[in-house]
């Protein structure tokens, strides 16, 4: 099919299709944003910068490949002893895999499509897309643009529909030689039983129960800030947030009044209101799921400081913010991912038992650490075990490896890692 004249087609000529691409999504951005906002219930202000202007970033960064990051390790490169026989030369080589199976979350509809597909046509794949079936609109309309920038029939292809059986239909395929999978952690296992009876390639970003672990020397305002993103950034619905946080006791008060002050002040409501901070969640469905952790954390004996009730809004699933304090590590709500803007607090007393109730978790994605000492940030944060750790932040840097630990996932992409996800080493060798 497609693969065969995609893959033969010279980078830079696909990197033109990229980059035209994310001239024309940025030209309709707006556009592109409202559409976001209405299906996702994202605040504008996240549709447009989160959402479709991180799309076009990722599109613009894979038009611009430099030729170092299909680099092998040098090493490798060289000629090398081959045994008695003599010197035989050796050269690796990327590959593409093939036709990439790209299931996507409901939460960002365009940043995370575009981070799969852009960096699989960058190396020569062709991808067909499976969007969450609550938001595929915005899934339609990026094909439409990379259609519109040149790229060829079937190189980009949109499977989209509520039965498990497309689900599977994208996985078990015979024509699909990688799935490339952002969900929750049950169905990534699914993935992974029937990608593994032909051996299919798989990159999978799980679930998130991310670890704050906040010193009694931090910085207590960055400490609220930054975990305070919960409770607003999609209304939680994000699998890198700090949603489980352990704080030392001497600074436990302040953490959690800081937290509840915080929660308090932001706007619940119409996520088209230029003043609205926290929109719905996805669907009725999900909110009863979120509203159920609140209530099952009052009968595990956690105190409810803010939020758990619903807002008195005609329209929409919202929760407000709601701050759990005086949890245990060995609660539901603090082991489990709620996937919506809800915190949990536990209490911890010295620096070893902040790093083992961290990693006493199923998950691994992101964890963060709070303290004014950087060697000792920098000492916890290499013991964590998680794909990736903020120091006193919660940004991203946009080519650092992405990817979880344990139940949270397989493989890393992101930046230049993304490219070596979507191939395959090959090994040339010759006579010396």
């Amino acid at each position: 099919g497609a693969f065969g004249a995609w893959s033969r087609t010279p980078a830079g000529e696909r990197a033109a299709v990229l980059g035209r691409a994310a001239d024309i999504i940025r030209g309709r951005l707006g556009e592109f944003a409202d559409l976001a906002r209405a299906e996702t219930g994202a605040t504008t202000a996240t549709a447009r910068a989160m959402q479709v202007g991180v799309a076009v970033a990722r599109f613009r960064r894979y038009a611009t490949v430099e030729p170092a990051e299909w680099a092998i390790p040098p090493q490798i490169n060289e000629a090398g002893p081959m045994g008695k026989a003599g010197v035989m030369g050796a050269l690796a080589v990327r590959q593409p895999v093939g036709v990439v199976s790209c299931i996507t979350s409901y939460n960002n509809p365009w940043a995370n499509p575009a981070g799969k597909v852009a960096p699989a046509l960058a190396m020569g794949n062709t991808v067909v897309v499976k969007p969450a079936p609550q938001d595929p609109l915005s899934v339609y309309r990026m094909a439409e643009a990379l259609e519109a920038a040149g790229a060829p029939p079937g190189v980009v292809n949109v499977v989209s529909g509520r039965s498990t059986a497309v689900g599977e239909a994208a996985v078990a395929s015979p024509d699909v030689d990688m799935v490339s999978f952002t969900g929750s952690t049950a169905v990534g296992q699914r993935i992974a039983e029937v990608c593994g009876r032909d051996m299919k390639r798989q990159l999978m970003e799980l679930g998130g129960k991310g670890a704050a672990v906040v010193f009694e020397d931090a910085d207590v305002g960055s400490a609220v800030a930054g975990i305070g993103t919960t409770f607003s950034f999609y209304s939680g619905q994000i699998c890198t947030a700090p949603t489980r946080v352990l704080v030392q006791r001497g600074l436990y008060d302040r953490l959690v009044d800081g937290l509840a002050a915080y929660a308090g002040r932001l706007k619940v409501g119409d996520p088209a209101a230029p003043d609205t901070v926290v929109g719905p969640l996805i669907t009725a469905e999900h909110r009863a799921r979120v509203e159920s952790y609140v209530e099952l954390g009052r009968k595990e004996g956690a105190t409810v400081l803010t939020g758990g009730e619903r807002p008195q809004l005609e329209r929409g699933f919202y929760i407000p913010p709601t701050l759990l304090a005086d949890c245990t590590n060995d609660m539901r709500v603090a082991r489990e991912e709620i996937f919506g803007p809800v915190v949990s607090v536990v209490p911890f007393d010295d620096e070893e038992e902040g790093i083992a109730l961290a990693n006493d978790s199923d998950y691994g994605l992101i964890d963060y650490v709070w303290s004014g000492d950087v060697a000792r940030a920098f000492r916890v944060a290499r013991r964590l075990r998680a794909g990736g750790v903020g120091i006193n932040t919660v940004g991203r840097n946009m080519e650092a490896p992405f990817g979880g630990f344990k139940r949270s996932g397989v493989g890393r992409d992101v930046g230049s890692y993304a490219l070596h996800a979507y191939s395959e080493v090959q090994a040339i060798v010759w006579p010396g």
